[in-house]
């Protein structure tokens, strides 16, 4: 099932994300999201993989109209990861997320105080989730997700486009 689902995905994906900022294009006059880097005590990052688009992703999502963009990247990791923040936040940057639209803006959060009891189950929209070591990040991780990371961990300078 999963792969029929995989290989649902990539056909249609660019159709889906056409669609998805169409719609976005009339019900928001500028996207906003969230991302975070949440490093274990080992430094290694938890990434996310989902069901809808290819690759693997920092998790986070969309900024509801009325939420804080903090508030949203802690609701984005107990939703995708069922990571509770259990300390302070640094907003590593906001960056312009010109590939996918000249209006799409997103703030990335490093988080490395947390409570996540488990990985957990794959859904709907999380397949597959876990922590990797950034010298050992999984086959089709994203660009944009390995630029915040080298960022974070190697020093490499901001830039500001998402990738």
């Amino acid at each position: 099932m999963a792969d029929l689902l995989d290989q649902l995905r990539r056909k249609h994906e660019p159709l889906l994300r056409r669609f998805f900022h169409f719609y976005w294009r009339f019900v928001r006059g500028m996207t906003l999201g969230v991302r975070a880097v949440v490093l274990d005590p080992d430094n290694r990052v938890f990434l996310v993989k989902h069901s809808y688009v290819s690759g693997w992703y920092l998790p986070g999502g969309g900024v509801d109209v009325g939420e804080t963009m903090d508030g949203a990247m802690r609701r984005e990791l107990k939703e995708e990861g069922d990571i509770d923040v259990t300390g302070e936040v640094a907003l590593h940057g906001i960056f312009l997320n010109s590939h996918v639209s000249r209006r799409d803006h997103v703030a990335v959060y490093i988080v490395r105080d947390y409570r996540q009891d488990r990985l957990p189950e794959p859904n709907r929209e999380i397949i597959e989730c876990g922590f990797f070591a950034a010298t050992d990040l999984p086959e089709g991780t994203t660009q944009g997700t390995r630029t915040r990371i080298a960022e974070i961990l190697d020093g490499k300078p901001q830039i500001a486009t998402w990738r």
